[in-house]
């Protein structure tokens, strides 16, 4: 599916489960996904639902302000990332993100705009929009 795209719209919470099940169906094998949408587009939540279907027990929320938290999901890891406020890629660099993208475990990253020359080869793309009545539109691209 590499460069193809698939388009999810939902406006209840409780369909996040059905779209974080279609989501990791389609990057069930990529490891680094970037999450884009303007701030309050549910970046943050859809990635609580994801961690939830991977078995993530402890309490998921966006690490603004220590840039990545990581997440036991069992037998593996999950890594979560908000480069909402670096100044620059050399803060990504000095955290060691390159080490975590190679890891090959799931890296949910918010805001990656802010260190586009480090994205990895492969990554799937998420692009959140909101619009006033509350509906999400979320298109998913393997790249």
């Amino acid at each position: 599916m590499f460069g193809e795209s698939a388009v999810m719209q939902f406006s209840e919470l409780e369909e996040l489960e059905t779209v974080s099940a279609d989501l990791l169906h389609i990057g069930k094998d990529i490891p680094v996904w970037l999450f884009e949408g303007h701030m309050g587009a549910g970046k943050t939540t859809l990635i609580k639902a994801l961690c939830k279907k991977l078995g993530v027990r402890s309490h998921v929320q966006s690490p603004t302000f220590s840039l990545v938290n990581e997440y036991d999901a069992g037998d593996k890891l999950v890594y979560h990332f908000d480069f909402y406020r670096i100044k620059d890629e050399v803060e990504a660099l000095d955290m060691g993100v390159e080490e975590y993208f190679d890891s090959g475990h799931f890296c949910f990253v918010e805001w990656p705009g802010k260190i586009e020359s480090l994205w990895p080869l492969h990554y799937l793309l998420i692009h959140m929009e909101a619009d006033e009545n509350g509906v999400r539109m979320l298109k998913a691209t393997q790249v």
